[in-house]
């Protein structure tokens, strides 16, 4: 993730946010739980990831081979292809055959819907997404709509007419990118509650160098973070710590499901900071998550 990368971290303050106001009567009022514990989907942005052949994944796998390597490694993968194309039914089906049986996919929406037409007359754009990926059945999980740097406050309405036509069955967070929406408090809040009725999430992005995109605000009982790491920087298991300590307190207070996506500009850095996460994770939380594994390769020559 390019968004709000920086050269330099050393003046970065890295500490985490106090809650947003909502966020705890969000969470505390919202309804009964559906799950005995909550659902935890951890994952990366990519399942092509050749640097990871030898050790995640065999040594000979194909790159047609990699999402099912991928799903034994991780339950969830933040699905960024569907930003530039809407699958057709046999990807869906293949993609769907592939991955474990309790494999999440979160599909970004397309970016002719929130980039180039700007959620203006893309019902028709949206209806198909929507048919095309709910052929994932149970492995789909929760999809989300980035919004573009220059779509603020200002067109909140086209938003809200957008939210409002939404299907109310398929999952959906949003992420804003917009300074003016940490900046205009009363829009933000209008558009807070309209997330609150219709039950949808929210996004939240902790990267170094946009730090009020970092906005813990709930809206409903999802949490949906897409961290992006610094090479293993020491800061990079700090901020983890800190995110599993108030995750703790979220889960404590009636947090459902967790979606936390790690992005690494180098991808072999991606799963060792998974490893660390989930170790606190499970450690701290009560969850119980498999981390990642180096898979044993053949030694070619040796025959006993």
């Amino acid at each position: 993730m390019d968004f709000g990368r920086v050269d330099f971290i050393q003046e970065i303050r890295f500490e985490l946010p106090p809650d947003a106001l909502g966020t705890a009567r969000v969470l505390k009022t919202a309804g009964p739980v559906t799950y005995l514990k909550p659902q935890v989907y951890v994952g990366c942005p990519t399942w092509n990831n050749k640097p990871w052949l030898g050790s995640y994944y065999p040594a000979s796998a194909k790159a047609s081979a990699q999402l099912a390597f991928y799903s034994k490694q991780f339950n969830a993968i933040e699905l960024n292809t569907t930003h530039y194309q809407i699958p057709d039914v046999a990807t869906i089906n293949r993609w769907r055959e592939t991955v474990t049986p309790n494999f999440t996919f979160c599909p970004k929406l397309p970016q002719v819907i929130s980039h180039e037409w700007q959620l203006k007359n893309t019902e028709g754009l949206t209806k198909n997404f929507c048919e095309s990926l709910v052929g994932l059945g149970e492995h789909l999980g929760c999809s989300f709509l980035q919004l573009p740097p220059t779509f603020g406050p200002s067109q909140l309405n086209i938003l809200m007419r957008y939210l409002d036509n939404f299907p109310r069955d398929f999952p959906l967070a949003l992420e804003l990118r917009d300074e003016d929406w940490f900046r205009q408090y009363l829009q933000t809040e209008e558009l807070w509650a309209l997330l609150e009725a219709y039950n949808l999430a929210t996004v939240i992005t902790d990267v170094a160098g946009r730090r009020d995109v970092l906005h813990m605000r709930l809206t409903n009982a999802t949490a949906f973070v897409r961290f992006v790491g610094y090479g293993l920087h020491a800061s990079d298991y700090t901020r983890i710590d800190d995110w599993v300590n108030r995750l703790k307190t979220w889960f404590d207070w009636g947090l459902q499901k967790l979606y936390f996506f790690i992005h690494q500009q180098d991808i072999q850095h991606a799963p060792i900071l998974i490893s660390y996460f989930l170790d606190k994770l499970n450690q701290t939380c009560g969850i119980a998550l498999d981390k990642p594994q180096i898979i044993p390769q053949p030694v070619q020559g040796r025959l006993f």
